[in-house]
């Protein structure tokens, strides 16, 4: 049995081998069953020709190149006699051509998007694979959004004419959002601590709206690195974060993930060194370290180390400076060595300065901006504080400052590339109080006017207690000097209980830069004013009539934020002082310092403290008018009071008699004589809600009253707490907050709710 055995492999072995090397004598190669590939096209891949000699193996080679057209599938060789001829026939079925793709099934996403994931075309040839990518790639975005037990099944329907319609019936099942992430092995951080710096979210009750707690791949294997890189910058960098287990429940409703971890020990910062191209002292780079030995070893602190030598090196022109950090792991003391390697490379100037991506802005506008010219030497720093002025003008959605080589090694050329956006705000709010009742106000403002940054402002405001009118016009850098220059025109009318002020008048503004971060400004008003309709017995009845305001303001500014529009870290300070006497029938001297700090914390929050502190004097024996002294209360001021009601106030009490039943009664109300002194105190916490979106939330905590010549400052201070939302909507900002008066006195309400918005055009 066993010889039979042998002999039968053997047979099975040889006859292919034989079958291949068979020869054939062909008169004629054609193809068959072809419809839409033209037979010239096919044979072109044909080796095979007419005559004796033609092996199986020559076939079988023809065979698998027409298979690799994409066009058949199914090729099949015949050898047949006809009319006394022997001929090669390739027979051939070619792929249906593909007419229509359907979707049934899907809400999540509509058919037109659904179409954009598909790698399939109209009309094409059909072909497996790419409907296996097609279902690969739905799949994707249906997990991305969070259901992940979405299935999606192809039918292929083939008509007479060889044509096919796809259909991809979806299945997308529940939403499935992570209902928990757990840890395991962790003890340096919490659970807690782990799951705030993961961008995957634990489901929460906003995720209808948000899609936070949708599970996806790719971010959670950034999570990992981003977890790993929690335990580098304390010193555990033999940590392991090892593949998480995502689990789903059996009701295909939820995820759970759970990460397992192990620490190893903690490292400290062994020896220091620098070494390689030195254009200090060792003492004076090392200076630059923060990462001392014996300090707990952070590898956020090592790069921060890296960047620091970089950018010494960068500033003197050395735009290639290479510094590597290398490391010497002794395990036994449990130390990491550090040795900084210096190449300096060659030091390089600035070539061209290429400006892109601005439709409207004139390139001057941009190039003033740049702390580096054509020909300076370059410089790190002065290439970052050249985007952020950039940035800071507000003209633009992105800024993008990047380097590129010039004409030879020695040269850079650097490209800014903008995107423009809206500059043009129009405005309008509306608001009910007891003292203006309905309010209605609009602003028109252009930021970039003509592209030449120019500033103008068209604004008017109409209620049933004030009318505001006002056309103004900003030259930042007139002359393409760095000096501003600008005006104003504007007439108001406005009725409060006690009297009615009109005033028409103007502004001249002329204003220098003393440094990057500082600047000056001088501002001349002139105003023609009338008080009039003054209640009887008010302590404003000798202000009665018209007047003449000419003043000169001095105001100088200081602004470190980062981002003038939306700060995060950094100050504003501001100091002015007002000099009315300047002709004119009114004297005065007004001083206001105003101090605000962004100090930025974790998770995008932000922690902000203002305070402003105001002083008003008549001069050359005069009073203080009544409409230059400090009325408290608002929005803008202390949340929780009503607008211009926090301050001196005096009891009224007037008789008034029913005209039908004569009965005489007694009404008694405030009236708000306005300070001579004032101090705010603003503390606002804002953290993001819907980061994507721009929607922050808002807490605060207002201080801050206006007192009369009488009393000292602080002598009483009033306070409010409370809350809001700030969106920076595709209508413009959007405030709504309300605040809540802790110290309520007779006539004021609790709280206090208003609102604000604009809009973009």
């Amino acid at each position: 049995m066993s010889k039979w055995a042998l002999l039968l492999v053997l047979l099975l072995l040889l006859v292919p081998g034989a079958a291949l090397a068979q020869t054939y004598s062909v008169d004629e190669v054609v193809v068959e069953g072809n419809r839409r590939v033209e037979s010239k096209a096919i044979l072109t891949v044909v080796k095979v020709e007419k005559g004796e000699g033609v092996s199986a193996e020559a076939i079988d080679r023809d065979i698998r190149a027409i298979f690799e057209l994409g066009r058949f599938q199914d090729v099949q060789a015949d050898l047949e006699e006809r009319n006394g001829k022997k001929v090669l026939i390739y027979r051939v079925t070619e792929r249906p051509l593909v007419r229509k793709v359907e979707f049934s099934g899907n809400k999540e996403f509509d058919e037109a998007k659904l179409k954009t994931l598909i790698s399939i075309r109209t009309p094409e040839i059909y072909h497996p694979r790419a409907v296996e990518k097609s279902i690969r790639a739905i799949k994707e975005a249906y997990i991305e959004e969070g259901y992940y037990a979405a299935e999606i099944t192809p039918r292929v329907d083939v008509n007479d004419r060889n044509e096919a319609n796809i259909l991809f019936t979806v299945a997308e099942g529940d939403k499935i959002l992570i209902r928990n992430i757990r840890f395991s092995g962790n003890t340096i951080f919490a659970d807690r601590e782990l799951r705030k710096v993961m961008e995957t979210k634990e489901r929460w009750f906003l995720s209808w709206m948000t899609g936070r707690g949708a599970y996806r791949e790719q971010v959670l294997q950034t999570d990992l690195e981003i977890i790993a890189d929690q335990y580098y910058n304390v010193g555990y960098v033999q940590v392991k974060v090892k593949e998480p287990r995502v689990i789903m429940d059996p009701a295909k409703k939820f995820l759970d993930i759970l990460i397992e971890i192990e620490e190893g020990e903690q490292f400290r910062v062994g020896t220091v060194d620098v070494r390689g191209d030195l254009i200090k002292g060792k003492e004076d780079i090392l200076s630059l370290v923060k990462l001392k030995e014996g300090d707990v070893f952070s590898r956020k602190g090592l790069r921060e180390d890296v960047f620091a030598i970089n950018d010494l090196y960068a500033d003197q022109g050395y735009a290639y400076v290479n510094v590597s950090p290398l490391t010497d792991l002794d395990l036994e003391r449990r130390r990491i060595n550090l040795m900084f390697d210096i190449e300096q490379g060659v030091q390089v100037t600035i070539g061209r300065i290429r400006i892109s991506g601005n439709t409207r802005t004139r390139d001057k506008v941009i190039r003033r901006e740049m702390k580096l010219a054509e020909g300076d030497l370059y410089s790190s720093t002065k290439m970052k504080t050249s985007r952020a002025r950039v940035n800071n003008l507000g003209f633009f959605e992105e800024v993008n400052v990047t380097t590129a080589k010039g004409a030879d090694a020695e040269q850079m050329d650097v490209d800014v590339a903008v995107k423009e956006k809206a500059t043009g705000t129009f405005s309008i709010g509306f608001g009910y109080s007891s003292v203006d009742h309905f309010i209605g106000q609009g602003s028109v403002s252009q930021e970039n006017f003509l592209g030449r940054a120019l500033k103008l402002n068209l604004s008017g405001s109409y209620g049933g207690t004030s009318n505001t009118y006002q056309l103004g016009i900003t030259d930042p850098y007139f002359l393409d000097r760095k000096l501003t220059l600008g005006f104003d025109i504007y007439k108001t009318t406005r009725e409060w209980n006690e009297f009615t002020r009109k005033a028409t008048g103007g502004d001249l503004k002329l204003g220098y830069p003393l440094s990057d971060n500082l600047r000056s400004l001088l501002v001349y008003r002139y105003e023609e004013k009338e008080i009039l309709d003054v209640v009887a017995g008010s302590i404003y009845e000798d202000q009665a009539g018209t007047s003449t305001l000419s003043s000169l303001t001095a105001i100088l500014t200081r602004n470190t934020t980062d981002y003038h529009l939306d700060p995060t870290r950094g100050a504003v300070s501001e100091l002015s002082v007002e000099y009315a006497g300047l002709g004119g029938t009114q004297k005065f001297a007004k001083y206001i310092a105003d101090y605000r700090h962004f100090y930025p914390l974790m998770w995008g929050t932000v922690i902000s403290a203002h305070g402003q502190v105001g002083f008003v004097q008549g001069m050359q024996g005069e009073e203080i008018p009544v409409d230059e002294r400090f009325f408290l209360g608002g929005i803008n001021t202390l949340r929780g009071f009503k607008s211009r009601e926090v301050g001196p106030r005096v009891l009224r009490t007037s008789g008034v008699v029913d005209p039908v039943t004569g009965v005489a009664t007694t009404v008694s109300d405030y009236e708000y004589i306005g300070g001579d002194k004032k101090a705010i105190f603003n503390l606002e916490y804002t953290f993001p809600l819907l980061k994507d979106m721009g929607l922050k939330g808002l807490l605060f905590f207002d201080a801050g009253n206006a007192w009369s010549e009488d009393e000292d400052f602080f002598e009483s201070v009033r306070t409010s707490v409370g809350g809001g939302i700030r969106w920076f909507s595709p209508m413009g900002p959007l405030r709504l907050e309300w605040g809540y008066n802790l110290d309520p006195m007779d006539g004021e309400d609790r709280s206090q709710f208003e609102f604000s918005i604009g809009r973009f055009f």
